[in-house]
């Protein structure tokens, strides 16, 4: 069982940058693979970034070079370091793990946050 609680969301401007921490109940939180998304409000959930167990990292174009995803296994967090933010990336961002190492879809989930909001203004 991995309780999940997203922090760091916010109002900023574009251009600026904003720091999302996940952080994990459990003592098993080493061997999950971490999951962000964000649904924009009208908008299908969609795939930010993953960073496997074993250490690789995947993102989608749209993040590509301005995010980074990161954890720390000791402290039971994962990070996603958004910078050059936009108002396209506007929307509530949850994080999520599985132990599925190659599927990352939304339905492959095994657990979720319940979401932070960041804020893209122009």
């Amino acid at each position: 069982q991995v309780q999940l609680v997203e922090s760091g969301g916010g109002l900023v401007q574009a251009g600026d940058s904003l720091r999302l921490s996940c952080a994990a109940s459990g003592r098993t939180f080493s061997s999950y693979n971490m999951v962000w998304f964000r649904q924009a409000p009208g908008k299908e959930r969609e795939f930010v970034a993953s960073f496997r167990a074993s250490g690789g990292t995947t993102y989608a174009d749209s993040v590509k070079g301005r995010f980074t995803i990161s954890r720390d296994n000791a402290k039971n967090t994962v990070y996603l370091q958004m910078n050059s933010l936009k108002p396209e990336d506007t929307a509530v961002y949850n994080c999520a793990a599985t132990r599925s190492v190659n599927i990352v879809t939304p339905m492959a989930m095994d657990y979720w946050g319940k979401g932070t909001l960041v804020t893209v203004s122009s």
